[in-house]
């Protein structure tokens, strides 16, 4: 799966539980993480693929 689709469905799936009646603050704060995690790997992959030129 690729990544930009994941860190879209995890967003999705993070409203979903907020709008909960009983929201699960654990299991939001995992997605959480996880979805910064994907954000993180993303900015890291284009940082190699367009690395910043000083010239």
């Amino acid at each position: 799966m690729n990544l930009r689709t994941e860190h879209r469905k995890l967003d999705a799936k993070i409203q979903e539980l907020e709008i909960s009646e009983a929201p699960d603050q654990l299991s939001i704060t995992r997605l959480k993480k996880k979805k910064l995690a994907i954000k993180d790997e993303i900015a890291s992959l284009e940082d190699r693929q367009f690395p910043d030129i000083i010239a």
